[in-house]
């Protein structure tokens, strides 16, 4: 039975911290009580499994800081390390059944720090396994990982679900992009692109797919139209536009929202759109049907996915001291972001107009760690989405 609910998710990309000097844990003849201090708030449940009773506490990426926990009475022993999929698991092995009498987490306004309490009463065992949970389904679910204490020690990172990313290096053939100094938008977004796929492939739980991996024109549609075919899980736009002196400088990314969220995002939006009138394909026809997509409840989540996904890329490109945009996450009308339920965004790697930024994307040490700047985003991504939707599920 599911004890607790989620609470606030920590911010940013900051793996939650155990502050061990405040962490307690202490017992009466018949209660025991976990005081659980952390640098921020973190999401949390809490189960009850029968035969021996037992509690499992499970907490969203936090560090256990090597607590070192004293032994109390009401309790056979304790466990605690890391599913591997970003949960850390707190196993209690109970000397008698005890049932929660409260579960809390509370967050301090000054600093941001939370404290986790979980508060156990003796209770007779049938009103235990009354609301304990078949621990055959729970593992199925969860994992079985510290549920025993002989089970056995496993690694850190088990391999997630494979993540489908389709990256569509923009422009191509008769559309070059931006142009500056000879060098063509479409080839330097190639370029990146063929780097990132590399480096994703040497990770594990990727599989990565590309709308193009040569100097060719794919419409705005076709491009979607091989994001279906793959099946994505994810679509990563990558540009480098070229805009007047002085405008802009820095990654961005984009997502879709039908009101630019400034001037440049309009400008972009529009001069992405008009890409496509050199073949002969135009868009504009289809703007009540996608609007009437645009309110279904499918997009309602992907909206929210999308911004998760523009926060992770600023994350993990900030992480690496890369240069961002001052304004690092906006919105525009591209239509290439337009699918329903695919979360997609339009990364703009820097802008070719700036002399600094057009000498970064020219260079292949600066690729390689914006490849592996972005490689980190979209895994820590997969697991914030992997977590959110498993929360939306209970």
């Amino acid at each position: 039975m599911l004890l607790a609910a989620p609470m606030a998710v920590a911010q940013g990309s900051v793996q939650a911290r155990l502050l061990t000097e405040d962490s307690s844990l202490s017992a009466t003849r018949d209660s025991v009580t976990l005081r659980l201090a952390l640098s921020q708030p973190v999401p949390y449940r809490v189960r009850l499994l029968p035969a021996p009773p037992r509690v499992v506490l499970e907490l969203n990426t936090l560090d256990w800081q090597g607590m070192d926990w004293p032994e109390v009475a009401g309790l056979r022993g304790l466990r605690m390390g890391h599913r591997g999929d970003g949960w850390a698991r707190l196993v209690l092995d109970l000397a008698y059944p005890m049932l929660p009498e409260t579960v809390a987490q509370t967050v301090q306004p000054e600093d941001g720090r939370a404290v986790v309490e979980l508060a156990l009463e003796r209770a007779e065992l049938e009103a235990f396994e009354a609301r304990a949970d078949d621990e055959s389904s729970f593992a199925a679910a969860y994992s079985d990982h510290l549920l025993h204490p002989d089970a056995p020690v496993r690694p850190s990172r088990d391999d997630p679900q494979v993540l489908r990313v389709m990256l569509d290096p923009g422009h191509g053939g008769v559309d070059p992009g931006a142009v500056r100094e000879g060098v063509t938008e479409a080839d330097t977004v190639l370029a990146f692109a063929l780097a990132l796929q590399e480096e994703l492939l040497r990770r594990s739980g990727f599989k990565v797919s590309m709308t193009r991996t040569d100097d060719s024109f794919i419409s705005l549609d076709g491009r979607l139209r091989a994001a279906r075919e793959a099946r994505a899980d994810l679509f990563l736009s990558l540009h480098a536009d070229a805009l007047p002196e002085g405008l802009a400088t820095g990654a961005v990314v984009y997502t879709l929202s039908e009101d630019a969220s400034d001037e440049t995002a309009g400008l972009l939006a529009a001069r992405h759109d008009r890409d496509d009138l050199l073949v002969g394909v135009d868009l504009t026809r289809n703007t009540d049907d996608i609007a009437s997509v645009l309110m279904s409840v499918a997009w309602q989540d992907t909206k929210l996915r999308n911004a998760a996904l523009a926060e992770a890329l600023v994350d993990g490109i900030g992480a690496a001291g890369l240069r961002l945009h001052s304004r690092p996450v906006q919105s525009g009308a591209f239509s290439v972001l337009r699918a329903p339920d695919m979360p997609s965004a339009l990364l703009e790697l820097g802008f070719m107009s700036s002399p600094r930024d057009l000498a970064r994307l020219r260079d292949p040490q600066w690729r390689a760690l914006m490849a592996r700047a972005v490689a980190d985003a979209l895994d820590l991504w997969r697991v914030r989405d992997t977590e959110r939707r498993a929360l939306l599920q209970r």
